[in-house]
């Protein structure tokens, strides 16, 4: 799966739930939270002020 930062977060824990690990690091505790999951990775990192293209880099590595 190619993540990029417009994927949905309830989209990229369906498909590889192991890189929740990456989000949780990095400072996204609200995973579980259900308005989460139709957010995308950019909508998330804007709120919880982190690099978006950091976090799509980490997530893809070791894909």
């Amino acid at each position: 799966m190619e993540i990029t930062k417009n994927t949905q977060i309830g989209e990229l824990l369906e498909k590889v739930p192991e890189k929740a690990d990456i989000l949780l690091e990095a400072g996204m505790h609200c995973l579980g939270c259900p308005a989460s999951q139709m957010e995308t990775l950019e909508e998330a990192c804007q709120v919880h002020g982190i690099d978006v293209e950091e976090i799509v880099k980490k997530l893809n590595e070791n894909a």
